[in-house]
């Protein structure tokens, strides 16, 4: 119903955030970006799916499950799969970083810039 406004909201707080931090140019903006292609990509896909099935409509309410009085269970559908889809895709940018983090820091001990010494040249 309207589950894709969760990761939506996440993503424009992020969104903001990335450009607060991109002023002050900050590295950690670049890896920020990744998170917010990953929440905006999903939330669109979602909000095309939603349209797709009738959920979300081109009038007001936008909703069709506020207009057909399912207001507590499009609240409960937010509050379960959207907060899950949320903390998932936050998760795996988390992971994401975590490994790029990594890899940075191992090309940094080895003294050279070469790329050669992860996965035999693929990184």
């Amino acid at each position: 119903m309207a589950c894709f406004l969760v990761p939506a909201t996440e993503a424009i707080v992020t969104t903001v955030l990335e450009k607060v931090l991109k002023q002050k140019s900050n590295a950690f903006s670049v890896k920020l970006g990744w998170l917010n292609k990953m929440l905006w990509g999903g939330s669109a896909l979602l909000a095309f799916e939603h349209v797709w099935h009738g959920e979300v409509v081109p009038f007001f309410p936008f909703l069709t499950a506020v207009k057909d009085g399912n207001t507590a269970e499009m609240l409960h559908e937010m509050g379960t799969a959207g907060v899950s889809m949320a903390v998932l895709v936050t998760a795996v940018w988390g992971v994401m970083v975590a490994v790029s983090s990594f890899i940075e820091k191992r090309k940094d001990y080895s003294g050279t810039n070469s790329s050669t010494g992860l996965a035999g040249g693929l990184a």
